[in-house]
């Protein structure tokens, strides 16, 4: 884009506009020099490069305070108040472009503008308050800004503010203002930059109250500014790293401190260090390398961008205008990071899966993972509590199939890689899967249908097999593998299948390992006939093509089966009880037009069996405990749409194909 309309857009706004909020890969917008008089807003958009023609020769800049922004009653409450501002826009990189917010070197003095939302309806505005050049909020993570320039003469200059999931990185920039125009949250890493300070409290800030490990670096940075500027300072929980960096014989003696905030003496105390700082005339006492005293000490050669992030951001620095250029020539795009992926790959066991919960605690990728955490997870990785129950493995597995084919990343399809390799070792020689592996305790070691574990592996292995969706650009050395793997769950599926009478039915939600025949599980999981697992194995073999007369045998029984114990006129209903412990009920009722199946079902007499703690069998539900009434599902549609939709699809394409009913 250019100004002299040379350019496919006029102005950069325009051209940001017209891209796709979503990209896998970068989309760089390259800008002729010119100065650019507009107010630039990123919001919502990923993977964008802002690529200047040179660090001089373009100027992005407008003249105006924040608080003229704020007090606006169409803006008020809106943060995005910047030259440049950038909000839940993750992997943006600026490159040689020049940043600047004039106002206070432009006015005159001070001014009093109507604010509606002040409490005076007035707002006295210096021309030191607060004039952003880049701002980047909630959602703006993965930040690249290389050889680029941030001018104001007031406060916050750039502020890239989230707390929680911020990481950004600079490299060969100048950044100028005044008090805390340098003012990270979260995770900040700074090299070669320069720093020019225009206000005697402080240059730099932190905002590290997101996570104990958030931290600013300033790695081989210079510092000037008018005489007596204090270095830095932090209003609450914070953590400086300087390393080799230069400071002027005009900055006054004062360490980073804390200034009044009224929130408290940090919770994790004082944590500023320096290892290599010299100053112009002679060093302060408190520019003494002093990083044996931070937690986990690091060596000041360890510091760098990898360390600063703790592995949430393998790629920081990665040219992204490089990556595309490469694509162009034919090469890999560069590896990107998909922050659930990183956190499945800590806690991926040593044996390949994954473990549903830790100390009893289930694995939740949404929330934050921790240093702390991170190091006792990967701790950790020789437990031996790798399941595929509750979705674990399989569940890893398909999200990181899906994140290698969009990032490129080849942490990725290894970690998938490696999951389906343990789905492959903790196949049973018959074909069965257990629940756990190599946990062979208790239940754990038995054939698992139970929630549908062992039909989710298959369903997977069978996409592997077929090379279908994300799974065609994983190790094809895994396709003929995980045929044979499905080809011997069909053959358990068949050969578990209950015979009762002389007469195939359905099957039981785990299955004995050695001998095949229905097991029990828990106390209230006896060996029976499953109105629910049942289902989702039939499902699985409707997906077979060409099936065998034994397939479509094991079908038509299982089919049969429902239709003879499904409960006609009957409903189940969640009722309130103030006579309960919880206050609620449980209860199955006459309802003209419904039916119902039971989860379980007398091996011998096909009659609905609910049983409590006690492992009793009851006949009916309301004779089991509250607790499990309410707590565990008893009776349901299961199925209803296999009956009704799936299974007539299927006797549509398969019998018609054989001219014949089965």
């Amino acid at each position: 884009m250019a100004l002299d309309g040379s350019g496919d857009f006029p102005t950069i706004q325009a051209a940001v506009n017209s891209l796709p909020n979503s990209s896998t890969q970068q989309r760089v917008v390259r800008i002729k020099k010119g100065t650019y008089k507009e107010k630039v807003f990123i919001d919502g958009k990923d993977h964008i490069t802002l690529q200047g023609e040179s660090e001089a020769g373009v100027i992005i800049t407008i003249s105006q305070a924040n608080a003229m922004f704020r007090c606006d009653p169409a803006t008020a409450g809106d943060w995005t108040i910047a030259t440049l501002s950038l909000r839940n826009s993750p992997d943006i990189t600026l490159e040689k472009l020049t940043v600047m917010n004039t106002y206070g070197a432009e006015a005159t003095g001070p001014v009093t503008i109507d604010c509606p939302s002040d409490p005076s309806g007035k707002k006295l505005i210096k021309k030191t308050d607060h004039q952003m050049a880049l701002y980047t909020g909630k959602g703006t993570t993965r930040l690249t800004v290389k050889n680029c320039t941030f001018r104001t003469l007031g406060n916050d200059t750039v502020s890239p503010w989230d707390a929680e999931a911020g990481l950004y990185y600079f490299k060969d920039c100048t950044m100028e203002g005044s008090v805390d125009f340098y003012c990270p949250r979260g995770w900040a890493y700074a090299e070669n930059c320069r720093f020019i300070c225009h206000n005697m409290n402080a240059a730099i800030w932190h905002d590290g109250s997101g996570s104990k490990d958030a931290k600013t670096v300033l790695k081989n940075c210079t510092f000037e500014g008018d005489d007596n500027f204090k270095l830095g300072r932090y209003h609450t929980e914070s953590q400086f790293y300087l390393v080799d960096c230069k400071f002027p014989k005009n900055m006054a003696d004062a360490d980073i401190y804390a200034a009044q905030s009224g929130k408290g003496t940090p919770q994790w105390g004082r944590r500023v260090y320096y290892a290599g700082c010299h100053r112009q005339g002679g060093d302060y006492a408190w520019h003494r390398d002093n990083l044996n005293a931070a937690e986990n000490a690091p060596k000041a050669r360890q510091i760098d961008a990898a360390w600063t992030f703790g592995g949430q951001w393998k790629t920081a620095g990665t040219s992204s205008v490089s990556a595309a250029q490469t694509l162009k020539m034919g090469g890999k795009l560069a590896e990107a990071i998909d922050t659930t992926a990183e956190k499945m790959l800590v806690y991926q066991r040593a044996i390949g899966g994954w473990p549903k919960a830790v100390k009893e605690k289930k694995v939740d990728y949404k929330a934050p993972l921790s240093a702390a955490l991170k190091a006792s997870t990967l701790a950790a990785a020789n437990a031996k509590d790798a399941t595929i129950d509750n979705n674990a493995t399989t569940r890893e597995i398909e999200y990181l199939a899906t994140a290698y084919k969009t990032t490129g990343n080849a942490a990725y399809r290894a970690g998938a890689e490696k999951g389906i390799r343990y789905l492959l070792k903790m196949q049973h020689k018959n074909g069965g899967f257990p629940q756990f592996y190599p946990d062979s305790s208790g239940y754990r070691a038995q054939i698992t249908y139970n929630d549908n574990a062992m039909v989710r592996v298959l369903t997977l292995l069978k996409a592997v097999a077929d090379r279908k969706g994300d799974y065609a650009a994983l190790d094809p050395s895994l396709v003929p593998l995980a045929q044979q793997a499905v080809e011997r769950g069909i053959s358990c599926i068949l050969k578990t299948q209950y015979v009762q009478n002389g007469k195939l039915t359905v099957w039981c939600a785990q299955h004995d390992r050695k001998t095949l025949l229905p097991v029990k599980a828990r106390a209230f999981e006896l060996a029976s006939l499953s109105g629910a697992e049942s289902v989702g194995i039939v499902q699985f073999l409707l997906t077979l093509d060409n099936p065998s007369p034994e397939v479509r045998k094991s079908i038509q029984a299982a089919i049969a089966w429902f239709e003879l114990v499904k409960m006609d006129g009957f409903a189940v209903k969640d009722i309130a009880d103030a006579t309960q412990p919880k206050g609620k009920d449980r209860v199955i009722v006459p309802e003209a037009g419904s039916v119902l199946w039971a989860r379980f079902y007398d091996l011998e007499t096909n009659k609905p069996i609910y049983v409590g703690r006690e492992g009793v069998k009851k006949s009916t539900l309301s004779e089991i405990e509250n607790e499990r009434r309410t707590g565990y599902v008893y009776a349901s549609v299961w199925p209803q749409k296999l009956l009704t939709k799936d299974y007539p699809k299927w006797q549509q394409k398969w019998e018609k194909k054989e001219g014949s009913k089965i």
